[in-house]
């Protein structure tokens, strides 16, 4: 398994395979921004909005690659305010439902803490659904939590609003 820091040249070559790793963590309940079922158009719209920042460079995007397949992503967003050159929004943490539990998630945390010590960052800030798995995992890295914000979003059924939870590392 390879994580990869994609360019315009090679998000292009990955473009599909990103859609597809959106429309499965929707598929399988992860609480990423979208709606189930996420059709192909929608979810490849928004990964090329997504990455239409990757040449301005407020925005750096990894895929983690296995058997030649997109098996995670993760997106560290420098995009911020002027008072905020100091910190970085780690988005759209994902990994393939059938590529989930081999280390890929911490492996992409590794590439993102590596870019934001590159770019002289000191703080990480992330929000995740209070209580999923991803909450056990950011916690392990070092991430601790602020609070929680009940009701925050729906689920991607639609059935049940959830809560997140706001978390913070310093580097």
């Amino acid at each position: 398994m390879n994580v990869l820091r994609l360019d315009a040249g090679s998000y292009a070559h990955n473009r599909a395979g990103l859609a597809e790793i959106l429309r499965a963590t929707v598929a399988s309940g992860g609480a990423v921004g979208f709606m189930d079922p996420l059709g192909e158009a929608e979810a490849l719209t928004f990964w090329d909005r997504h990455a239409a920042r990757l040449d301005a460079g407020s925005l750096t995007l990894f895929v983690a690659m296995e058997d030649g397949a997109v098996a995670g992503t993760v997106s560290l967003d420098c995009g911020l305010p002027p008072n905020q050159p100091h910190r970085g929004d780690v988005c759209k943490m994902m990994v393939h439902p059938r590529f989930r539990r081999r280390g890929i998630a911490r492996r992409m945390l590794e590439a993102v803490e590596t870019e934001a010590r590159r770019r002289d960052l000191s703080l990480l800030v992330l929000d995740t659904r209070t209580g999923d798995a991803a909450q056990t995992l950011y916690a392990a890295a070092g991430f601790k939590a602020v609070g929680e914000i009940p009701g925050y979003a729906l689920d991607p059924d639609g059935a049940s609003l959830h809560g997140t939870t706001v978390m913070y590392r310093t580097l």
